[in-house]
């Protein structure tokens, strides 16, 4: 078997990242707990955000962990695969709209 640097095996020790920073971590797993608590936000609308961030910023252990959070909460794939598209949409806009900056530096070079 190949080593991988993510090994999704890693996601069930989770729960252990406070060993080496008790204090820290329970405020940690307070707070997050709170956040995916029912809200304003359902469990399952916070489940379809996450599932977004994860694949935003790339957490192949969000991904994996909240592609199963989402279908226990009552998402399906067409959902999840929108909110995906939703923050690509953002992700690439955000790239997109810097090229103004590059056009105005052009504009001012050039013209």
């Amino acid at each position: 078997m190949a080593n991988h640097y993510f090994n999704s095996d890693d996601l069930k020790k989770f729960p252990g990242i406070s060993e080496f920073q008790e204090k820290l971590g329970k405020k940690f797993f307070d707070y997050y707990g709170e956040v995916f608590s029912e809200g304003a936000l359902t469990i399952r609308e916070k489940s379809l955000i996450a599932i977004a961030v994860a694949h935003t910023i790339q957490c192949p252990y969000c991904i994996d962990a909240f592609t199963d959070n989402s279908l226990q909460n009552g998402s399906d794939e067409e959902e999840m695969m929108e909110a995906v598209h939703v923050a690509a949409a953002i992700r690439s806009g955000a790239s997109l709209v810097y090229s103004v900056q590059m056009m105005n530096k052009i504009k001012k070079t050039t013209m």
